[in-house]
C-alpha cells in the first residue's frame, strides 16, 4: 500500500514542476538571467528518494536523500532540451540523471531511471560533471570526471582524477569506452570533447594537473589530439587559455561548454578560478579560436562573463559558478546551463550574435591596473564626445 504522504509531496513538487519560469531585470546586452533555477534537489523523482510502501517505510522518511543538482551536460534531442545533470546523494556519490524540458527555462522533468554504467572501472569511486557532445561521426559522447583512491600515498583525502568516457545514439543505451590517457598529465579533469575532427582525429579540450586539486606545472586549458576514441589516447597538449597572475584564471582554468561554431570563430565557454579571503572563486569567461585551427585562440576579452550574484552566493560550495552545457538552437538562440554553489543549475540566454559580439568586441585584460583605467578612460572619453555632439 502507497503511503498517503507520499500524494502529499507528489503534489507539492507537481507545483514546483509545472512553474513557469520569467526572466529577470538584469541587464547588461550579452544575456539575461532566469528568475528561478530550473533543477534542484527538490526535482528529483519521490521514488528516487523513498520508500513509497507504508509497511516498510510507515513514517515516510526519506531512504536515500539528494544533497544537491548541479553541472548539467546538454543537447538538444528529439524535440527535448535535455539535461545530464550531476546529482549528488546525501551518501556524497555523484551520478547522472537526465531531465527533459519541452522549452529549455522550465519544466524540467527526470526520466524514470538515473543512468546506470557498466561496472568497468573497479576502482572508480565517483563520477560527475559530464559534457555531452554531438560529434559528426554520428555519436553522442559523454566526457566526465572519473574520481578514484590515490593509493600511492598514505592519505585518505588523496584522489586521482581522469577523463571517462561513454557514447550512445539514444541518450538511454550508454557503452562505456577507456578512459582518455595524456602522456605527460598524471590528471585530468574538465575534458571536453571538439564536435568535428581535425585533421582526421579527435580533438579534446584538457586541464592538465599535477594532483587532484592543485594544477601544478599544468599552464591552463590544453588543447590534443588522439587516433582512436576507443582507445583515446594524446601524446602532446599544447596550453590555449592560460592562467596568469591577478586574473580571474589566476588559481585554474577549465573549459566548460562544447565550443559553438560561430561565423568568426569556435566560441568556448570555460571557468577561471581565483584565490579570495573567503576560499576559491569560480566564474565564467569566454574566448575563441580559430575555425581553421581550433588550437589557435583568436580573442579573448578580458574579465568575466557570469559570476555569481545575491542568492547564487550561496550554497554546498559558495561564490561558485560552473558550467558544462549549453544548447546553441538554429535560430542562433544560446541557452547557458550554469549551477551556482555546487547546489543548484540555473539558465541563461543570449544568441550567437551577442555572444561572438562580446569575443571579438570587447577589449582585452592589458595586464595591470595603470593600464585597465587607461582603457577605461578611453572609453569615457568616447563616449563624453559623442554626448557633447547631442
Amino acid at each position: 500500500m502507497i503511503h498517503k504522504k507520499y500524494y502529499e509531496e507528489a503534489a507539492k513538487q507537481e507545483q514546483l514542476l509545472a512553474a513557469k519560469n520569467r526572466k529577470t531585470e538584469f541587464y547588461n546586452g550579452i544575456f539575461e538571467r532566469y528568475e528561478h533555477p530550473v533543477l534542484t534537489r527538490e526535482h528529483v523523482p519521490l521514488t528516487w528518494r523513498y520508500d513509497l510502501n507504508a509497511e516498510t517505510n510507515p513514517n515516510f522518511e526519506e531512504r536515500l536523500g539528494i544533497n544537491a543538482v548541479l553541472n548539467s551536460g546538454a543537447i538538444y534531442f528529439n524535440g527535448k532540451y535535455c539535461l545530464v545533470a550531476r546529482i549528488e546523494g546525501n551518501d556524497r556519490k555523484s551520478f547522472f540523471g537526465i531531465a527533459e524540458s519541452d522549452n529549455g527555462v522550465d519544466g524540467f522533468r527526470f526520466t524514470d531511471y538515473p543512468i546506470l554504467f557498466d561496472d568497468v572501472c573497479p576502482e572508480e569511486v565517483n563520477v560527475y560533471d559530464m559534457r555531452l557532445t554531438a560529434h559528426e561521426d554520428g555519436w553522442i559522447y559523454g566526457v566526465f570526471c572519473s574520481e578514484s583512491k590515490d593509493t600511492t600515498v598514505n592519505d585518505l583525502s588523496a584522489a586521482v582524477a581522469a577523463a571517462g568516457i561513454v557514447r550512445t545514439k539514444d541518450l538511454k543505451n550508454w557503452e562505456r569506452l577507456p578512459n582518455l590517457v595524456t602522456k605527460r598529465s598524471p590528471q585530468q579533469r574538465n575534458v571536453v570533447l571538439h564536435p568535428e575532427f581535425v585533421d582526421g582525429k579527435y580533438a579534446f579540450y584538457t586541464r592538465p594537473m599535477d594532483s587532484f586539486i592543485d594544477t601544478g606545472s599544468g599552464g591552463g586549458i590544453g588543447f590534443g589530439l588522439a587516433e582512436d576514441i576507443t582507445n583515446a589516447v594524446i601524446d602532446e597538449e599544447k596550453i590555449l587559455s592560460r592562467r596568469r597572475y591577478h586574473q580571474i584564471t589566476e588559481a585554474k582554468n577549465g573549459e566548460c561548454t562544447v565550443p559553438i561554431r560561430g561565423k568568426k570563430g569556435w566560441l568556448h565557454i570555460a571557468h577561471g578560478v581565483r584565490m579570495t579571503a573567503a576560499g576559491l572563486r569560480y566564474v565564467l569567461y569566454a574566448y575563441a579560436t580559430s575555425l581553421e585551427d581550433p588550437s589557435v585562440v583568436i580573442a579573448e576579452p578580458g574579465g568575466l562573463l557570469l559570476g555569481p550574484r545575491e542568492g547564487e552566493r550561496v550554497g554546498d560550495v559558495s561564490n561558485v559558478v560552473f558550467s558544462n552545457g549549453a544548447i546553441c538552437e538554429e535560430s542562433g538562440r544560446i541557452l547557458l546551463y550554469y549551477a551556482s554553489s555546487d547546489t543548484r543549475v540555473h539558465v541563461a540566454e543570449t544568441s550567437l550574435e551577442r555572444l561572438e559580439d562580446y569575443i571579438f568586441n570587447t577589449p582585452a585584460d592589458p595586464g595591470r591596473s595603470v593600464l585597465c583605467v587607461r582603457q577605461r578612460c578611453d572609453l569615457i572619453s568616447r563616449n563624453l564626445e559623442l554626448l557633447r555632439e547631442k
